[in-house]
């Protein structure tokens, strides 16, 4: 490229995430580009060569640097093609080079962006095919990359200077966990006020660092080095129009600023975590980035973070992105996370914090006065930038309980429920009982005790019920637990209860095995609150199981009983124990055999009863011979698994499966029959061809005396 083309001023465009563009806009004109205007999500701007090439290499904030090629309105896929065919595309890159396509929008003619690219391809490869006789290749991995939007009719076309992304900087190939983009991290820092606070001398602290980002984008600030240094590739690459001496010479100017930055580097940057992994990944991001030896990292858990004296008397800024609770399953152990975190940063009064959330009701437990908040995006999650000031007098104040306000209501019904519960499970032998459900309708969860363990499960609130504000209270509450139930949260399990299809209730919703054994009267079971929305065991079903163990142990020994849809067999287990012969048969070859578990748990041989896998419907169907002296049936509501033929709707198959199981009792038999659907009505039918006697209240245990309808049970004899 000659001089007068590097130094020939054209408009640009500059991308960057939602949120973000004042502060581009402000970057850019530090960069010296003339700003033309701001546009969602991006900047155009005037400036020459040089200019465009140093937001790519300095750019914190941008995404994408294009140079708009042309624009008109189209009305057809026809007139898309011909304004994509008006360009002189062998004037932008030589036919030796592959291209790729980025097309983003649609239109009325236009709904699959897939087409779209295809038609901007077409246009590109036949002008090349009429102009030189032969068509460049197309390819993911081309280096010259095209940009075409579509909006509101309106075709933009754009060659890509910078090429991919420009928050990838080339030092963070171990991203971490949950890792924010390094132009989201550069923002960031910016927003909490970062390039001043170094230049004053001051320290960087991130307390829940992970894989360093914040640490690497600010010693990247701090040191005076070009984000872009890393970089491999460019979208300029391909480009007739480079001028590589320029090029060259912007990154001698980068290389010496950064060894300049770096030998006058007096600030001191931190970043602790509990996760050894994360702060692996961390190290070699660092070393990537050509910081390793200026960042301290180290494996320390919060509530102990611990820097050198004089650093905490020079100040600082306390960085972070916490967690915050995008699976609902984290919130028991988030809620009292916000609050070590304010009571840790206590040992730093002075210094500012900047907090990243997606959850600004949990961050309401820093109380230091808030200077500003900014609204960002963490990709599609709306998150907020929260910064702090120095603590006040408000903010050493200590907080002695978590029990203040509107949920004072739900922790002392809570305590009135606990009292008498504790001493009824203790006189039972039962380890694991419900203490509260929705007895406040405004606090809409179940919470059922489980040894040393809680397990929490909130009922999905009505449409008519505010989002955020269902939230706040579900917060509320889980910030109260750990108090009223002297419990601490990293045993509080949470999960959301909804109405369940099929098995769903009974699929993993975890990677992990977390099973521990509780007592019910003289059994031992194995429970899992964390892996399945289920536990292995139906607490409402107690009653029933003790009865069932009681009716065997009043039979011969050696009786013989049949446990229908068994899911982890804890019936079995009870008439088990009280000498009988049981048949377990379910579907789930998991369930089965965490069903032997439980036998094997209570020194019962689970070789000696016997337990199938199969459709229980096409098994009684099949298998006539048996008899049993005692069958107990629980099928779900409704099943449509492959493993069936069909599908069972319990309130239209009831009837069928009941009297096939009536067709296995033995003389003087009973058949107990259950079902959790709440609006569930036996066939009339039945109750002439059989004696059955509901069991209403019988069959509710005491802890669950608020939902009377949880389930329904039957006890169904052949007739006198």
């Amino acid at each position: 490229m000659s001089h007068a083309e590097s130094s020939l001023t054209r408009t640009w465009l500059a991308l960057c995430p939602k949120g973000l563009e004042s502060l581009l806009l402000a970057e850019i004109s530090e960069l010296g580009g003339e700003i033309e205007r701001e546009t969602p999500m991006g900047v155009y701007w005037r400036g020459d060569l040089a200019t465009a090439y140093r937001v790519c290499l300095w750019s914190r904030l941008a995404s994408r640097v294009l140079l708009p090629l042309h624009e008109s309105q189209v009305d057809n896929v026809d007139q898309m093609y011909a304004a994509a065919r008006s360009v002189d595309w062998p004037a932008i890159f030589p036919l030796s080079e592959s291209f790729r396509i980025d097309f983003h929008g649609q239109t009325d003619f236009m709904r699959n962006t897939q087409f779209g690219a295809q038609k901007i391809k077409d246009a590109i490869v036949d002008t090349f095919r009429e102009l030189t006789g032969e068509r460049p290749s197309v390819s993911k991995e081309g280096r010259v990359r095209i940009e075409a939007q579509l909006r509101k009719g309106k075709l933009l076309l754009y060659f890509n200077l910078s090429g991919d992304s420009l928050h990838r900087r080339g030092y963070r190939l171990q991203p971490g966990k949950a890792p924010l983009k390094e132009n989201l991290a550069a923002a960031i820092l910016l927003r909490a006020g970062w390039p001043a606070t170094a230049t004053a001398g001051q320290h960087l602290l991130d307390p829940m660092c992970g894989s360093g980002t914040l640490l690497i984008e600010a010693a990247l600030m701090a040191a005076d080095m070009a984000p872009g240094m890393n970089r491999q590739q460019w979208g300029f690459d391909g480009w007739l129009q480079h001028d590589r001496a320029l090029w060259l010479s912007l990154m001698d100017e980068a290389r010496d600023r950064r060894g300049k930055g770096l030998a006058a580097l007096q600030n001191r940057f931190y970043g602790f975590d509990i996760d050894a992994d994360q702060l692996a990944a961390a190290q070699k991001n660092l070393e990537r980035a050509g910081l390793s030896g200026y960042v301290h990292l180290e494996r320390r858990p919060m509530q102990s973070l611990r820097i050198q004296a004089d650093v905490i008397q020079q100040g600082g800024l306390v960085v972070c992105n916490p967690p915050y609770g995008e699976r609902l399953s984290e919130l028991p152990q988030l809620a009292p996370l916000y609050q070590q975190f304010h009571d840790a940063t206590m040992g730093l009064p002075e210094w500012r914090l900047a907090v990243f959330t997606g959850n600004v009701d949990l961050a309401k437990s820093i109380r230091r006065p808030l200077h500003k908040q900014y609204r960002l995006h963490n990709g599609t999650i709306e998150t907020r930038l929260l910064v702090f000031n120095a603590a006040d007098e408000r903010s050493a104040r200590p907080q002695t309980s978590a029990i203040r306000g509107p949920v004072e209501a739900f922790a002392n019904r809570l305590k009135k429920n606990l009292k008498p519960l504790q001493k009824w499970a203790k006189r039972e032998q039962v380890t694991c009982y419900r203490v509260y459900d929705a007895d406040l309708p405004e606090y809409a969860v179940a919470i059922d005790v489980y040894g040393d363990w809680l397990h929490v499960q909130e009922y999905a609130p009505p449409k008519s019920i505010d989002e955020a504000k269902a939230e706040r209270r579900l917060l509320d509450v889980l910030a109260v637990l750990p108090e009223v139930m002297s419990m601490p949260s990293e045993r509080i399990v949470l999960k959301r209860r909804e109405r369940q299809s099929g098995k769903r209730q009974y699929q993993k919703v975890d990677s992990h095995q977390h099973r521990f054994e509780v007592q019910e009267g003289a059994v031992r079971l194995w429970v899992n609150l964390h892996d399945y929305l289920d536990t292995g065991l139906f607490l409402d079903h107690r009653p029933t199981r003790l009865a069932i163990a009681k009716m065997m142990s009043q039979r011969e020994r050696g009786s013989r009983f049949l446990n229908l849809f068994c899911y982890t067999a804890t019936v079995s287990v009870h008439a088990a124990a009280a000498g009988a012969h049981c048949t377990s048969v379910d579907m789930s070859r998991t369930y089965l055999n965490w069903g032997q578990d439980n036998f094997s748990l209570n020194a019962i041989n689970p070789a000696q009863h016997t337990f199938i896998q199969a459709d229980c419907l096409q098994w009684l169907k099949e298998n006539v011979s048996e008899r049993y002296d005692v069958i107990f049936m629980d099928p779900p509501t409704f099943s449509n698994s492959k493993r069936m033929d069909g599908v069972l709707d319990i309130q239209r198959d009831h009837a069928e499966l009941i009297e096939l199981a009536m067709a296995r009792l033995a003389p003087n038999g009973v058949l107990i029959f259950s079902t959790n659907l709440r609006k569930f009505e036996l066939d009339s039918t039945l109750t002439e061809r059989f004696a059955v006697t509901a069991m209403g209240s019988r069959s509710i245990p005491h802890d669950f005396a608020r939902r009377a309808n949880i389930h329904h049970c039957f006890h169904i004899q052949a007739l006198a």
